[in-house]
């Protein structure tokens, strides 16, 4: 298969199961969700002892062929200037390759979202009234996610079911840093 055939020629050392669930979701992001520019990123976040070994972990970063989450409050922002999602740049997202049932704790998570950049600012030439309008958003942006009006950092963990040799199946969750504000 295309997966057997990637995981065989990605790397010339035998593929740990972290890194090797790391290519398929990468295989799974570009040619079933159709990303691009997919780079794949070494994370070393530090251990809690000296005497634990550092455990490798990955990010992959890419870019989706549509905005995946659009924060509702942002939603209203665009709206009521006649912003379309079409309009607004897709900006690069990050995806956190895991296996089902591995151990996840608050501090790790928060490792994994402060080493994430802060997000990209656009900017834009030329005049008319859409350009204005969204030079005018992008400042906004800027500083809604400053104040995390718009929510905090965010990435996709994605996951692969491992148990009894699993499907290839991967399941995606939006994941965000810090607390959301609750709606009515």
């Amino acid at each position: 298969s295309a997966l057997t055939t990637l995981l065989s020629t990605t790397t010339t050392t035998p593929p740990t199961p972290l890194s090797a669930n790391t290519i398929q979701i990468l295989h799974n992001l570009q040619h079933q969700h159709l990303w691009t520019s997919l780079r794949v990123h070494d994370l070393h976040l530090p251990s809690k002892s000296t005497t634990e070994p550092e455990q490798p972990l990955y990010l992959i970063s890419g870019i989706p062929p549509h905005h995946l989450y659009i924060h509702p409050d942002e939603q209203l922002f665009m709206l009521e200037r006649g912003l379309r999602e079409d309009d607004v740049e897709l900006e690069r997202m990050f995806v956190l390759p895991t296996v089902q049932g591995e151990s996840w704790t608050l501090r790790k998570l928060a490792g994994v979202f402060d080493s994430l950049p802060e997000g990209s600012e656009e900017v834009l030439e030329g005049g008319g009234e859409k350009a204005e309008k969204l030079r005018e958003y992008y400042e906004y942006r800027g500083k809604a996610r400053a104040t995390k009006e718009w929510g905090g950092k965010r990435l996709l963990l994605a996951m692969v079911d491992r148990r009894m040799g699993g499907d290839g199946t991967v399941v995606y969750y939006v994941v965000q840093d810090g607390a959301v504000k609750p709606r009515q």
